[in-house]
């Protein structure tokens, strides 16, 4: 079936690096949550210039237009910190790189 070939041995390095999509998604429901914390405890009095009052649910929209991309920026950030972290952890180890080639 195959033949391996000789078996080289090299150096890799091993670390852990975390997932900059999941804290980055972890930020904007955190924002999320967040604007509407804001929302629940905003005052719903009228507009001193236009004399409008608005809805929670446009006060809600409004304020996750803040929210969400100020989560999303704090969640690379903190990705970005703990990559900083794990860095120094790195650990270098030998392994075993062996090429197997198919027969025809």
């Amino acid at each position: 079936m195959s033949s391996p070939e000789p078996r080289e041995t090299v150096e890799a390095t091993v670390r852990r690096v975390p997932r900059y999509g999941v804290l980055m998604a972890i930020g904007v429901v955190l924002g999320i949550i967040a604007a509407g914390i804001l929302t629940m405890v905003g005052s719903y009095e009228p507009s001193a210039t236009l004399d409008v009052v608005y809805p929670p649910g446009q006060v809600f929209g409004f304020t996750l237009l803040w929210t969400a991309p100020i989560g999303l920026a704090l969640g690379g950030v903190v990705a970005m910190v703990l990559e900083r972290i794990a860095r120094r952890h790195d650990r270098v180890v030998r392994v075993d790189h062996e090429t197997i080639i198919p027969e025809d």
